[in-house]
């Protein structure tokens, strides 16, 4: 699996770039909000990537931050919705605002996307809603409240990998989480916590 790549920016024809990594260019697909976060061509980037293998290609989708990375995942695993689709919907509508909607149940929202009809809009919001969580931040790791690459959107994200509910992740960082604490030492205290 390719996770995340850096180097230099070659090309950019929206939805797809060109990533110099050593002499190998690299095509990634990216949504348009990734695309206003790039440097200028020749500059280095790094984009947090999810690599999809199917029958007749591999597909390599970039992402300004793993917080959107994270969502993209969420969203393919919906019935009805592929990598295009989630990619349509990380353009049209941002991570906070994507979580927002869902939690308020907001279906002609997401049908303002382009390609998201109301039976699909309607199943994003219930198969994603136990995922919104109640909190301000409410998603997935990172989402809102942490920057990317935090040490407490780490923490989050392997509280998530360990099976933990966003819910639960989000009320454990939120009673342990202080300003300079390592991504080790969120995760120890939560993990304290969690078991109390």
């Amino acid at each position: 699996m390719i996770g995340r790549l850096t180097g230099k920016l070659v090309a950019k024809q929206p939805p797809l770039l060109v990533l110099d990594v050593g002499g190998v260019g690299y095509e990634v697909e990216a949504p348009m909000s990734t695309f206003y976060k790039l440097p200028p061509l020749g500059e280095p980037v790094t984009l947090q990537t999810h690599l999809t293998v199917r029958e007749d290609a591999h597909l390599l989708f970039g992402f300004a931050s793993s917080v959107e990375k994270n969502l993209f995942r969420e969203l393919i695993k919906i019935s009805g919705v592929g990598p295009k689709l989630a990619l349509a919907l990380l353009s049209g509508i941002s991570v906070e605002d994507f979580w927002s909607t869902v939690r308020a149940g907001e279906v002609a929202r997401l049908t303002k996307v382009p390609g998201v009809g109301k039976k699909t809009a309607e199943r994003l919001v219930v198969e994603m809603r136990d995922k919104a969580g109640g909190g301000e931040a409410g998603a997935l790791p990172g989402a809102v409240t942490a920057m990317p690459g935090s040490p407490l959107q780490e923490a989050k994200a392997a509280l998530l990998a360990l099976g933990y509910k966003p819910a639960e992740i989000q009320r454990f960082t939120d009673a342990v989480h202080k300003d300079g604490m390592s991504t080790e030492q969120i995760i120890q205290e939560a993990l304290r916590r969690a078991v109390r």
